[in-house]
């Protein structure tokens, strides 16, 4: 009998080490068995038919669709932060009798806050959809609420600043019967953007964590935090530029606040979340951009400690700062983006979730199971 046709394809055999039978003959003398054939041809030895297990999706697609978003919702992100924490600083000095600073974040809360939504309208393709997400209030949506605080953000805003516009022009300005109106309202109306602000400033880092983009998702504790320490750098770098020096104490500390938030928020963030995940804040674009912001947040707060004194070191910190808080979102937009690109991310987080889970003795639901 010849060997079988396929027996070129099997793995050539390793080597084995001579042994006497119990009977004493050896192997291939003729006596109780007959000699093998070489190659493992009469099917003595199996071969492996399935191939060693690799990671991989169907098809080679996302398991998570990623978000549709462009890069108008990561100019959203930046300039909804800065437009909240300019109206938190506008109704600080509205309060505290500074009105240099007052009108420079009164300026800044409506001009960031109409370029956002601008950006806003831009990615959601026409306007009358932002004005549908107004037709009701869904206090379970981030979507819902976020909208609501940025259209009475920037109603209020606006209406600060008209009062700011009418006082510079000297009265000047067409306002017939409405004058008294407005000189009425606006003082109201800069108290209520202030309060508007610190839920405008951390609701986009909610809204990013509610989706299932996993490291958004992962990273849901301390996106919050992130973006309003990055807020407040934002602003306040922006006031240390366009303020005299002699009111700009407010927002020289605001600035310090916002460089202690976002880094510590940042560092507990990668070392919380899962090992995969920190690979997107630490890789790639992302990775570059991250570790960029981190780095002009902490050359501007350095700036900023010596911005009393010098006029120069205000307009360099506050720039380093503004740069610091646009490296920031636009990094984890794409950090988000690249995770839900690769199944990696979204399979490996949830197998050592799982592991966690049977370690406790969690295996009687659904979502465990033992093995």
């Amino acid at each position: 009998m010849t060997a079988s046709e396929f027996a070129s394809y099997r793995p050539p055999d390793e080597p084995r080490r001579r042994r006497r039978r119990r009977d004493g003959a050896r192997p291939g003398s003729g006596r109780g068995r007959g000699p093998r054939r070489p190659g493992g041809a009469d099917g003595s030895r199996e071969m492996p038919v399935v191939p060693d297990a690799e990671f991989t999706s169907y098809y080679g697609r996302p398991i998570v669709k990623p978000a549709p978003w462009g890069g108008d919702i990561a100019a959203y992100l930046f300039l909804g932060g800065l437009a909240a924490g300019s109206g938190l600083l506008a109704a600080g000095a509205q309060l505290t009798g500074r009105p240099a600073l007052r009108r420079v974040g009164r300026f800044a809360a409506i001009g960031s806050a109409g370029l956002g939504t601008v950006a806003l309208i831009r990615d959601l393709g026409r306007p009358e959809r932002f004005a549908n997400m107004l037709r009701t209030i869904k206090v379970t949506s981030p979507m819902s609420v976020g909208s609501w605080l940025l259209a009475g953000f920037a109603t209020s805003a606006g209406v600060a600043a008209a009062g700011e516009v009418d006082r510079m022009s000297a009265g000047r300005l067409p306002l017939g019967p409405l004058r008294p109106l407005l000189r009425q309202a606006d003082g109201a109306a800069g108290i209520v953007a202030g309060a508007l602000a610190p839920g405008l400033a951390a609701y986009t880092g909610v809204l990013l964590s509610a989706t299932a983009t996993p490291t958004w998702n992962e990273a849901r504790d301390e996106l919050p935090f992130l973006f309003a320490g990055s807020a407040a750098l934002a602003a306040g770098g922006l006031a240390m530029i366009a303020t005299p020096r002699a009111e700009a104490g407010p927002a020289r500390g605001l600035a310090l606040a916002g460089v202690a938030a976002d880094l510590a928020a940042s560092g507990v963030m990668e070392r919380r979340v899962d090992p995969a995940i920190a690979e997107t804040l630490r890789g790639g674009s992302a990775g570059e951009m991250l570790r960029a912001s981190q780095a002009l947040a902490v050359t501007g707060g350095i700036g900023t400690l010596l911005a009393g004194r010098s006029r120069t070191a205000a307009v360099c910190s506050g720039a380093a700062l503004l740069a610091a808080s646009v490296l920031t979102r636009f990094g984890i937009f794409e950090a988000g983006m690249a995770s839900a690109r690769d199944p990696r991310y979204t399979v490996e987080p949830q197998k050592r979730r799982l592991e966690r889970r049977r370690a406790a003795g969690i295996t009687d639901d659904s979502i465990t199971t033992a093995e």
